[in-house]
């Protein structure tokens, strides 16, 4: 397909802005504050931001990956900020959220990756907001048990890292992270006592038998909660999309993923790891 790819009616997204999202906009843009929302050019922005609800980015805005399938800037990425971690802390506490998602650009380019960065953001958020459950979707840290520990030690709610795709396609799909080493984050996590999440894109070349079999590999790994939605070329220069997914076999996919033991799936043509994550978090508490 082509970047003139026909999107079928389930994908057509229709506007949704209020009064709500020029305020999350304007609270976000005084603190100077990324998004993966603006970042990864997520298609359900409005409704989010239109809720009070954002994604927060920290690390700076340009990662030191390019996988085949991000629309985040590829680059020298600054120094990091370190008034981050309070600018989102009191951004967390003016927006009133209960949920509270963060997730970053992956920092290659510093001797930690940026993991003492993520374990204060968190310990800062917490401390001026001890009544937010936070939700990290964190880098792989080259699998490095040392640096993963000092994300695992600020004790998120939720620790997510995606696998993105299947086995068979990660080389294509990832520059540089490794299936293997994705799921050996995922089940770190898991024995630390975290609560896990882990997701991938429908759309990229992928088999239902490959789709299920990531499912076990991410259940023998300790992974409570699963995501799946539909890959979207962000420009000419990602990969195409091979096919488009139906809401109905998204369906048969959360309820194989239910029956295979996740305590909570979301699948769908728009869901993105954030997307309604307080939902699927509260459905799992009360289970």
């Amino acid at each position: 397909m082509n970047q003139t790819e026909r999107k079928p009616d389930w994908l057509r997204i229709k506007a949704r802005q209020s009064e709500q999202f020029d305020e999350t906009a304007r609270r976000l843009s005084c603190r100077g504050l990324n998004t993966i929302c603006v970042s990864g050019k997520c298609p359900n922005l409005k409704e989010c931001w239109s809720a009070g609800t954002a994604t927060f980015m920290i690390l700076g805005d340009i990662c030191t990956r390019s996988c085949k399938f991000c629309a985040t800037r590829t680059g020298r990425p600054l120094p990091p900020d370190l008034y981050e971690p309070v600018k989102i802390a009191d951004a967390v506490q003016e927006m009133k959220l209960k949920h509270c998602v963060l997730t970053s650009v992956d920092r290659d380019d510093l001797p930690d990756g940026g993991a003492a960065f993520w374990a204060e953001t968190i310990r800062t958020i917490r401390k001026s907001n001890p009544n937010t459950t936070i939700e990290v979707l964190i880098p792989d840290f080259d699998g490095r048990e040392d640096l993963l520990n000092l994300v695992f030690e600020a004790r998120p709610d939720i620790l997510g890292h995606n696998l993105e795709t299947v086995k068979r396609l990660t080389p294509e799909v990832r520059s540089k992270a490794k299936y293997v080493t994705s799921l050996e984050v995922i089940r770190l996590a898991s024995r630390a006592g975290l609560t896990t999440k882990s997701g991938i894109m429908a759309g990229l070349g992928e088999t239902s038998d490959e789709i299920e079999q990531t499912m076990d590999d991410l259940r023998e790994a300790g992974c409570h909660i699963f995501t799946m939605g539909q890959y979207l070329r962000p420009s000419l220069q990602h990969l195409p999309v091979d096919s488009f997914m139906h809401p109905e076999t998204f369906t048969r996919f959360k309820q194989m993923a239910l029956r295979k033991g996740f305590k909570a799936a979301e699948c769908g043509p728009l869901v993105r790891s954030s997307y309604h994550a307080s939902e699927a978090f509260n459905s799992m508490k009360n289970e």
